[in-house]
């Protein structure tokens, strides 16, 4: 069944620090040492990106293994990778630069200063036909809220709870701060290249939204979709997890457009869709699996966690079809036990600190990688 699947990637941002959850930004000498690993604007985060692989099992050890390389490094210097998605204890008044003479890390900063600096997941899928890239781009920026619901992670910054499951997101700075539900490909070219022409973007790359298309020369070649609204997921069974289930959303778009295609299947306008999303996405960043969304088949009310088990059930004999539903399970526990965030945040109104929810944290981390490095590299 391997020939439906889609190929997947993904682009992962971490933190460095200290076992106290202290960050401790060591970027600029982790690239010169460890040729699998990028700088991000801000000396604290570092990012790696795996290789492209339609198969769960390829993508599991692509992922544990730069972690595991990261890790050694670290235990040199006595540090560690930290879990969360913004500074949970760390300090947003500076901007700690990675290279002080990258033109483009000086407009960030000048810009947009800490609130960009974080640590996500983004999920790349290949989709090489331009009319499904655009229709999984609509069906997934409608439902990306759900993916941020799974994934939220950054209840904490600065030492302080803010009151919502995913301050990166609250924080981050959209941009622009209004993107159109791209109808096809040319509405994409024509809108990039006026966001270009009145400067509202420094280049292809600045489009900061939930979802974007992504591929080797934007905005004319492209081969992918990007969902870059994940917090960052730490348990990489969960990543998986979430990665099958955005999977199986496409394929059933494919197998069936008018059903699955918000353009196709909603009573919405276009323009009322893109702003229904963007509700969705704030309200699921300040409440996660709790908060109230709007549906994008007809703008009714829906609690986040029954949309996501009306979905699951949806994909269901999908995913049994091609023998992956058991990847599926985490996404039941979250459901059960509650995100990242809820789960902190629940020890956290009992009297734990940061500190001590961040170095469980890293725990389980090094416990994930501790039974990684025992099993059989899949051929």
């Amino acid at each position: 069944m391997t020939d439906l699947m889609l190929l997947k990637g993904f682009e992962v941002e971490l933190f460095t620090g200290t076992f106290a959850g202290t960050n401790v930004g060591v970027a600029s000498s982790v690239t010169k040492d460890l040729l699998d690993f990028v700088k991000e604007p801000d000396q604290r985060n570092i990012e790696y990106i795996t290789v492209p692989d339609k198969r769960y099992a390829v993508l599991k050890h692509a992922l544990l293994l730069p972690r595991q390389k990261l890790r050694k490094w670290l235990d040199l210097k006595k540090l560690t990778i930290l879990p969360g998605s913004t500074l949970s204890l760390g300090n947003t008044k500076i901007f700690e630069r990675s290279d002080s003479k990258n033109l483009y890390h000086s407009f960030i900063e000048k810009n947009y200063g800490t609130k960009v600096v974080t640590a996500s997941i983004h999920i790349n899928l290949g989709i090489e036909n331009l009319s499904l890239l655009f229709s999984a781009l609509r069906l997934v920026r409608c439902e990306a809220s759900l993916f941020l619901a799974l994934s939220a992670s950054s209840p904490f910054l600065e030492g302080k709870a803010t009151g919502v499951h995913s301050q990166r997101w609250v924080q981050f700075p959209k941009t622009p701060s209004n993107v159109p539900m791209f109808l096809d490909h040319a509405h994409y070219v024509t809108w990039i290249e006026e966001q270009l022409s009145q400067g509202k973007m420094l280049n292809e790359r600045h489009l900061w939204t939930s979802v974007r298309p992504n591929g080797p020369e934007r905005p004319h070649l492209l081969n992918r979709l990007e969902l870059r609204i994940c917090d960052l997921v730490c348990n990489v069974d969960l990543l998986l997890a979430i990665t099958a289930l955005l999977e199986l959303r496409i394929i059933n778009l494919k197998n069936n457009l008018k059903k699955y295609d918000p353009i196709e299947a909603s009573s919405k306008s276009s323009t009322e869709l893109a702003f229904l999303s963007d509700e969705n996405d704030l309200n699921a960043a300040k409440f996660s699996l709790d908060a109230d969304l709007s549906h994008w088949r007809d703008g009714k009310q829906i609690k986040c966690i029954d949309w996501i088990k009306e979905i699951l059930l949806d994909v269901t004999p999908l995913a049994k079809e091609l023998d992956i539903f058991e990847l599926l399970k985490p996404i039941e526990s979250v459901l059960t036990n509650g995100n990242q965030s809820m789960i902190w945040l629940d020890s956290y109104s009992k009297g734990a600190s940061i500190q001590s929810l961040l170095h469980k944290g890293i725990n389980d981390m090094e416990r994930e990688e501790a039974n990684f490095i025992q099993m059989k590299s899949p051929t």
